[in-house]
Order: C-alpha cells, then sequence, then structure tokens
C-alpha cells in the first residue's frame, strides 16, 4: 500500500532534501509512517521520526485555531473592527499611486484571518527594524504590533489576498482578548489538550540545540543554516503567529486530528474555516485559485469533487491536509527552506486520495508531474 507515494516522496531526497517525515491517518488510525533521508548531513544521521522542527507557516492553522477559539466564546466578532481591541491600528495609513494616503477602510478581524488587511511580509520594514532596536532585541509580540500599525499598508483592507504577517497580528489579538500571552494560551488550550509535549510557540534559548538542523537549498545542495527561525522571529520575545511554531510530525498529527474530530474546534467552526471567503477580486492575487479556495487561514474546498482538503504549507517544506469527507490527516514534516520541492508536495495529498478514495486519479496525477513541473517519477 502506498508504494507509489513512497517512491514520490523518495525521489525529492535526489532532489536535495536531505530527509522527510511522513504520516497518514485514516478514521483515526495511522496507516502510514514513512520516513527517509537524513536530518543530519553533516554527521550522517538518518532521520528517525523525533525530530523538533521549525513549522514556519504550519504556524499559522495553529493560531487560527487558537484565534477561533476564542470567537466561540462570543469575545469578538469577525466583523469587528481591529482597532476596537488594538487601538494603534484605527488611524491606517496606505501606499497607493499617488502617495501615502490615509486608508478608507478600517482593518476587520476577518481580513486578518483572510490575508486580505493590507499588511506585506516585510519583516525588515524601518518600523520593525525600530522595534528591534527599541525593545533591545525582544521584541514582545503584543508591543511590536504598535510599530507594524506605524507602517503603511500595501493596499486598502479588504482589496485583495496577500501573504502578510496578518495572522502575526492575529496571534498578538489572542493575547489582548484572553488575556494571556499567546505562547501561554496555546498551550494549554492546543497542546496540552492534543497532548503536543514537544510544541511551542516560544522556545526558550537553553533548547535551541533539541531542534534539528535546519538546510537551506543553495546552488543545488542543501546548506546547514543553523537551528533557529530565519527572518521570521523578529526578537526573543516574539512569538510569531504566522511562523514562530516548533514541532515535530507526532505532534503536529495530533494536532490535525483533534481538528478534524472536533475537540479543539466545534463542527460547525471547522465548517467555517474550510469555507471559500474570497471574493473574485481578491482571488485574482491568490495563489491557488484554480485548484482552492480560501477560508479563515487555510486553504480549503473550492466546489471541486477533487479537492475537497484543507490546510497549508511551510516555508521549510512542511505539508498538511485535512479531507474532513473521507476522515483523512496528512503532515509532511521537512527542514529544508526554499526547497525545489514546494511545488511538488501538494501532490502528496493527491497520492493519498487516489490511493484511498479514487485509483483513476493516477494517471491525472502523473500527466501534472510531468505538465506542470517536467517531472520524471518512474513507478
Amino acid at each position: 500500500m502506498f508504494e507509489k507515494l513512497k517512491r514520490f516522496c523518495d525521489s525529492f531526497l535526489e532532489l536535495g532534501v536531505p530527509g522527510f517525515d511522513l504520516a497518514i491517518y485514516k478514521d483515526g488510525e495511522c496507516i502510514l509512517r514513512y520516513m527517509n533521508g537524513y536530518s543530519d548531513l553533516e554527521n550522517n544521521i538518518k532521520i528517525n521520526g523525533n525530530e523538533r522542527y521549525n513549522i514556519y507557516s504550519c504556524s499559522k492553522v495553529i493560531t487560527c485555531t487558537a484565534a477561533l477559539q476564542l470567537w466561540e466564546k462570543g469575545l469578538f466578532s469577525l466583523e469587528d473592527e481591529l482597532s476596537r481591541y488594538m487601538p494603534e491600528f484605527s488611524k491606517m495609513m496606505v501606499k497607493t499611486d499617488d502617495g501615502i494616503k490615509k486608508a478608507k477602510n478600517q482593518i476587520l478581524i476577518k481580513h486578518l484571518f483572510e490575508m486580505t488587511a493590507g499588511f506585506s511580509y516585510d519583516c525588515y520594514s524601518p518600523q520593525l527594524k525600530k522595534a528591534i532596536m527599541e525593545t533591545n532585541g525582544k521584541c514582545p509580540t503584543r508591543e511590536v504590533m504598535k510599530y507594524l500599525a506605524k507602517e503603511p499598508l500595501i493596499f486598502e483592507p479588504g482589496n485583495r489576498w496577500e501573504y502578510s504577517l496578518c495572522h502575526d497580528v492575529l496571534g498578538a489579538l489572542v493575547e489582548v482578548i484572553s488575556g494571556e500571552k499567546f505562547e501561554d494560551y496555546v498551550k494549554k488550550n492546543i497542546f496540552n489538550i492534543a497532548r503536543m509535549n514537544n510544541s511551542t510557540f516560544l522556545l526558550p534559548s537553553v533548547e535551541i540545540e533539541t531542534i534539528a538542523p535546519q538546510y537551506r537549498f543553495e546552488d543545488g545542495k542543501a546548506v546547514n543554516v543553523g537551528k533557529p527561525i530565519l527572518t521570521y522571529k523578529l526578537g526573543s520575545e516574539y512569538a510569531s503567529g504566522g511562523a514562530g511554531g516548533i514541532s515535530t510530525v507526532d505532534d503536529y498529527i495530533k494536532f490535525l486530528e483533534c481538528l478534524r474530530t472536533y475537540k479543539l474546534l466545534k463542527p460547525e467552526t471547522v465548517k467555517l474555516m474550510m469555507s471559500d471567503r474570497l471574493t473574485d477580486e481578491q482571488k485574482r492575487t491568490y495563489w491557488l485559485k484554480d485548484t482552492h479556495g480560501y477560508g479563515l487561514g487555510v486553504r480549503c474546498p473550492n466546489g471541486s469533487e477533487r479537492y475537497v482538503d484543507f490546510g497549508w504549507g511551510g516555508a521549510a517544506g512542511a505539508y498538511l491536509a485535512i479531507d474532513v469527507q473521507n476522515a483523512i490527516s496528512v503532515y509532511f514534516g521537512m527542514h529544508l527552506l526554499s526547497s525545489p520541492t514546494q511545488g511538488l508536495r501538494s501532490m502528496i495529498y493527491r497520492f493519498v486520495r487516489a490511493e484511498l478514495i479514487d485509483n483513476s486519479e493516477f494517471e491525472d496525477i502523473y500527466k501534472a508531474l510531468k505538465d506542470l513541473h517536467d517531472y520524471k517519477l518512474t513507478y
């Protein structure tokens, strides 16, 4: 079973991926755990399944889950203005063709979930550099938002989809509404419930050595770039809701299963989370518009019978998919930034679906791989 999928994942090693770890659950049972390659190239240490990885944007689904827990309690509305809870966002400026002007629209909380608030993903903007300097490199999560609010938006809130720091702001909003540090709220209300004992949003410096070696694909090979989160961790006290998570494959698949089985959110909330929310205009800039919609922080079904999963991925190669309809959860762990397989990993769920749901899809999968990536797979 899954021999085609295994060969597909093994081929990642030929493209320069040091190693990977894949977990698949069906109806609450692990039906595949497959890993290959090395976690530490320099010391020839094979993947063993216990590696602790920087999960980067796979953090976003956890952050959106945390915020939706507070929404379920009636503590905010998706239509609320962000400035009601974080006043610094009340008078935003926006870049236009005619210069920087006062924004016409208020940022609504739904815009944070939807990636339509107007922020960019510039972690080195003048105001964020100032935050690092003025907080002596600490950058407390809530405090950083006061600097970000001084940075002009790149478009009017609500006008388009743009991958950005939206979910970092959402993490700070969780702090404000819950009255707890974001990392503490997530630990208590998600990690502890899912028994994710090796996951965190703010790793103590003494534990940095518990992270698996991290690589970046440069000039055709994997180069060790150290263990800390790169770019997105602004300071020692900054818990990035968008990219600051640290987890293991065992832990993260527990999260996905808890989300799929409604242990973290109510069924109607998960349904809302995985419902397409983008307008036709917003979809023009959305990366996955040909296959998926975008819900509350996740790619989601768009009405196609083939693409019924929801989930996301991370900058170091991680990939997640939940198929509520067919009771499937998939998590693929990696630790390679700028991986040559970033555009291929979405095929993992399609292989799973072809194996478990519709065997006739294999032909389409191979055609897509050949046509879209000129990718050769022996099978």
